[in-house]
């Protein structure tokens, strides 16, 4: 999900026979905006994130999901999509009709960002749609499976961590505000 060495549409495409990787060779993704290869947080994860948080910090009651897409500027079309999949992982509950709307179906101390990304997404780290613990590199690059699981283990630290009441409350874990207090946090690069 959040770590991929290839993008998703060019391990499809890798998969239905088209041009992507040798086993165990990196597949260069072509430049977006200037980068290649970064950590990313997809619209359907941020959207789903934002949506959670809007339920979290709503009173009680069904909230409607045209609210929650006005709410926080995502396409309906799409946020509808998202809250299905929250709703079959359990996080959110549904109601129809005039009355009807979504709200979530656990404390929100409960449900913490990571739960929210596997429900839309899957796994925090996967290395070309792989579990990082399977993969197996050799050569110069033995080594570079324990990167990527130690890679997981700190978005785990973090993201297993903060939960939707952390997020309307506005205040994070004190590993998540030790992060933030390092220098170059800020900083892109």
């Amino acid at each position: 999900m959040l770590v991929d060495a290839v993008s998703t549409r060019a391990a499809r495409r890798r998969d239905a026979g088209g041009h992507g990787s040798r086993r165990g060779c990196a597949v260069r993704r072509p430049a977006v905006g200037g980068r290649k290869g970064s950590v990313r947080i997809t619209a359907k994860v941020d959207y789903a994130v934002r949506a959670a948080a809007e339920l979290a910090a709503a009173p009680a009651g069904p909230v409607k999901g045209e609210q929650l897409a006005e709410r926080q500027g995502i396409p309906a079309k799409f946020l509808e999509n998202i809250l299905a999949d929250l709703r079959r992982a359990g996080l959110v509950a549904s109601q129809r009709g005039a009355e009807g709307g979504y709200w979530l179906a656990k404390a929100p101390e409960s449900v913490t960002v990571a739960d929210i990304i596997r429900a839309v997404e899957g796994p925090l780290a996967d290395v070309h749609g792989t579990p990082p613990e399977t993969v197996a590199y050799s050569g110069p690059a033995a080594n570079l499976q324990r990167v990527w699981v130690a890679t997981r283990a700190a978005l785990r630290s973090i993201l297993e961590e903060v939960t939707l009441a952390d997020l309307v409350a506005g205040t994070l874990p004190a590993g998540a505000e030790r992060f933030l207090a390092e220098p170059d946090a800020w900083s892109r690069r």
